[in-house]
């Protein structure tokens, strides 16, 4: 078994209702449920959080290019999200239509 230590700290009386109330109606101990939380806490830490209408690209490249890649955007001081976003925001400008190619070949409907 593993070794069993306490942990206790002081925490804002409105959490540690809302705490116990969550604890109470899973039908585990408090010191299950802490465990339980404390895991998923550090087992989800570091996974990307989708948020609402958002979604998340992403490919492999060589670890060579990747580093080289790193290195330019901290000699130029963007983020990656950043660097991305406007890459596929240029490419989608360079494909919109102009007017006269909206509809035939001649422009009409």
């Amino acid at each position: 078994m593993d070794a069993i230590k306490n942990l206790c700290a002081p925490i804002p009386a409105e959490l540690h209702t809302q705490l116990r109330q969550r604890q109470e109606a899973s039908g585990q101990t408090l010191g299950q449920y802490m465990t339980w939380l404390i895991t998923k806490f550090y087992e989800e830490e570091g996974k990307p959080i989708m948020k609402g209408n958002q979604r998340t690209v992403a490919f492999q490249v060589s670890e060579e290019l990747f580093e080289r890649f790193k290195d330019y955007l901290k000699k130029n001081g963007i983020k990656q999200n950043a660097f991305f976003r406007d890459c596929i925001q240029k490419a989608l400008v360079a494909e919109a239509p102009t007017d006269a190619s909206i509809g035939g070949e001649d422009g009409t409907c």
